[in-house]
């Protein structure tokens, strides 16, 4: 039986829900298969996409050769010490399910992350960040097929080059490598990190003063959920612009003419910008072109209303960028990748 289905639609493979259609579409369930699934003559000469939930994604166009689904199974506690454990788990599993797997045998770390979509095999690529947490901060390292030798690698943190929304994976291993498991080093204790003002507000209606990792894991996903719409309801992927990162000179000349401008400082002299804050004062929140549009409830999201196409979302970042960089001399980064 072929491990290919031709002409696939990847509207169910994408959290924007758009329509587009994969020339081959593979399905890995086990890394073994990936050296006979690659060396298919079929295939071979064609171009790879892999996805695993397929929630950092746009697809502007048909793909037009193999889009690989990355759907391994399994967690795997692999040792204890010093009060740490490391846990080896499968690019194919569910981020939030892992989450809350972790929580439930004590494995503590990762709770900030809670109710983010895709796959853990994804993580690393994006560095996923929220409420005061990266990835980064409790990573260990995964392994890889490497497509240019043709064989399973091991790469350690310093190896992944870890940045703001951003990795290895983004820049010079852009189509090199395929991830098949994460190995995660987390905590027996249970830690809990409170550097997110908007996080110890939630906490502080809740009548929580002495939180649980427990605890902030329902707080943020109760954030969460009142900020973001549910791909199933509405197409999206989640914030879709990074926020932007300046120096001081050029947050000083920003404050002049925007004194509520929302910043948050990085170290260095360095600072993060809030991009939701500067395109909900663009006037940008609930705006549509189309069905393409910006979600009421939070300005950093591009959401399909219905019948999108991945192109109708690209005009609209487009058209919020150049706003963006008209009103405040900023270049605003898309987060999810464009295909």
């Amino acid at each position: 039986m072929s491990p290919f289905t031709e002409h696939a639609s990847l509207k169910a493979h994408n959290s924007f829900g758009i329509e587009a259609q994969a020339r081959y579409l593979a399905v890995m369930r086990d890394a073994a298969e990936l050296p006979a699934i690659l060396g298919d003559a079929r295939v071979r000469e064609l171009p790879l996409l892999v996805i695993g939930g397929g929630s950092n994604l746009l697809l502007t166009r048909d793909f037009p050769g193999l889009v690989l689904l990355v759907q391994n199974r399994g967690i795997e506690l692999q040792g204890e010490e010093d009060g740490a454990c490391r846990v080896r788990v499968a690019a194919g599993e569910n981020w939030h399910g892992l989450v809350m797997h972790a929580l439930e045998q004590g494995w503590y770390g990762l709770e900030n992350l809670s109710l983010i979509p895709g796959t853990v095999g994804a993580a690393p690529i994006q560095n996923i960040g929220a409420y005061g947490i990266e990835l980064q901060s409790c990573f260990d390292s995964l392994e890889a097929w490497d497509i240019d030798s043709g064989r399973m690698v091991t790469l350690d943190r310093e190896a992944c080059a870890f940045g703001y929304r951003d990795s290895l994976f983004k820049r010079a291993g852009r189509d090199r490598y395929i991830i098949v498991s994460v190995t995660f080093r987390l905590s027996r204790e249970p830690r809990v990190h409170l550097g997110y003002t908007e996080l110890k507000a939630e906490l502080a209606a809740r009548g929580v003063a002495q939180p649980t990792p427990r605890d902030i894991s329902d707080a943020v996903i109760a954030l969460r959920t009142r900020k973001l719409p549910d791909p199933a309801v509405l197409g999206n992927a989640g914030s879709f612009f990074k926020n932007p990162v300046v120096d001081e000179e050029k947050l000083e000349a920003l404050q002049v003419f925007y004194p509520k401008l929302v910043s948050y400082p990085q170290g260095n002299g360095l600072h993060k910008l809030a991009a939701g804050w500067m395109i909900d004062q663009a006037g940008w929140k609930g705006r549509a072109l189309g069905a393409a549009a910006v979600y009421e409830k939070q300005a950093l999201v591009l959401v399909n209303r219905g019948g999108a196409t991945g192109a109708d979302i690209a005009a609209l970042a487009r058209a919020i960028q150049a706003d963006i960089r008209t009103r405040y001399a900023v270049e605003l980064e898309p987060e999810p990748v464009w295909v």
